[in-house]
């Protein structure tokens, strides 16, 4: 069997992928981490290879979010596929999906883009108590099965918000309580599955960013508050601390192992309100510390509004189908590539096996 010609394709990502940032840049404020509003760049490559195979190989990679939370700047993959093309899933979830035929041949893919991004902050004077949300937000307060709304859920939210009056309130009490009550536990596997309902009702306190992220969000819904896991990768080297991104001295980083699930809450006046209840409780276990260190207290009150933007969002899709349908479904969520050979899912938890990997420079 001859090999198939090595294609290269080169797209943007939606209209607004430009060459130049236009974020509205805001006045600088001061954090005890030094973290400022100037652009960070980050070129990213992923590589993908697969044995030969006497069926069908399907691969479904998440891309990075719209302009809200960055710019990409350049985009584009190239490989022996003999399909490969943008969709959007649920949850406007952009994913490249690529398909090989049956091969004596391995499978190969490499994906490229740029990324501008800068801290996300927020102004908490501007929210207001009005709940009266618009449709596209109200989706963000309906069950799903690892993050349902339920009487008891429901319940145990409102005992732990029972002293708050307004939204930011009650989002301030449920995050407390998030950042206070669990904990990194490093056996879980990954991001962990963030089955928020069993968390909460087994008091499985300990878990990984997507188990905390997704109980934290999950109590905020019950309470009435829209909220939604966003997963993603981190990308370069963090000034609060090397638990929270890494790089070398040149900004290089091998970033195959660092997804991330962060979280955002909705309140109005304020839009999307970001936090990383999950980063709080890594910077914890990572360095040592107690609730009371004012190292910990700091990490708390940033992460309680504020983004360090060394890392790239992907999605807040939680127990979807993906696009072209694939023989497993559905997923649970969409933080790391997803490949199936014939009906059989690749482990995306062992990249060594699966096989692929994510490296990560800094440009600027």
């Amino acid at each position: 069997m001859q090999r198939r010609t090595f294609l290269k394709t080169t797209a943007t990502l939606s209209s607004a992928a430009i060459l130049a940032p236009h974020f509205a840049f805001a006045k600088e404020e001061t954090n005890p981490f030094g973290i400022t509003k100037t652009p960070r760049k980050f070129s990213v490559t992923n590589n993908y290879s697969f044995n030969p195979s006497q069926e069908i190989t399907q691969l479904w990679v998440p891309l990075p979010k719209d302009e809200s939370y960055h710019q990409v700047v350049a985009f584009s993959y190239k490989g022996n596929f003999s399909e490969a093309k943008i969709v959007k899933n649920e949850y406007d979830t952009r994913v490249l999906y690529v398909k090989w035929d049956k091969s004596d041949n391995k499978s190969e893919l490499e994906v490229n883009f740029d990324v501008i991004m800068q801290e996300r902050t927020t102004d908490f004077s501007k929210a207001t108590s009005n709940t009266n949300y618009p449709s596209d937000i109200k989706v963000y307060l309906e069950g799903t099965k690892h993050i349902p709304i339920t009487e008891g859920l429901t319940k145990y939210a409102n005992e732990i918000t029972k002293n708050a009056k307004t939204p930011l309130e009650k989002a301030q009490a449920i995050y407390a309580w998030t950042v206070t009550t669990m904990y990194r536990d490093e056996s879980v596997v990954g991001c962990g599955i963030g089955d928020a309902k069993k968390s909460i009702e087994e008091k499985i306190y300990g878990g990984k960013c997507t188990d905390i992220s997704s109980v934290f969000v999950c109590l905020l819904r019950n309470a009435g508050i829209p909220a939604r896991e966003i997963f993603g990768i981190r990308a370069g080297q963090s000034k609060i601390s090397n638990a929270c991104g890494k790089a070398d001295d040149k900004g290089f980083a091998d970033i195959t192992g660092a997804q991330h699930c962060r979280a955002e809450f909705y309140v109005d006046g304020l839009g999307w309100v970001p936090t990383d209840p999950a980063d709080v409780t890594k910077v914890r276990l990572a360095e040592k510390l107690n609730n009371e260190d004012k190292k910990l207290k700091d990490t708390k009150e940033y992460f309680f509004g504020s983004w360090e933007m060394n890392w790239v969002a992907f999605n807040s899709a939680r127990d979807f189908v993906l696009t072209p349908k694939p023989a497993q479904y559905p997923l649970n969520m969409l933080g790391y590539p997803y490949a199936e050979v014939g009906e059989d899912a690749l482990d995306y938890y062992k990249p060594k096996e699966f096989v692929y990997t994510y490296t990560s420079q800094e440009r600027i």
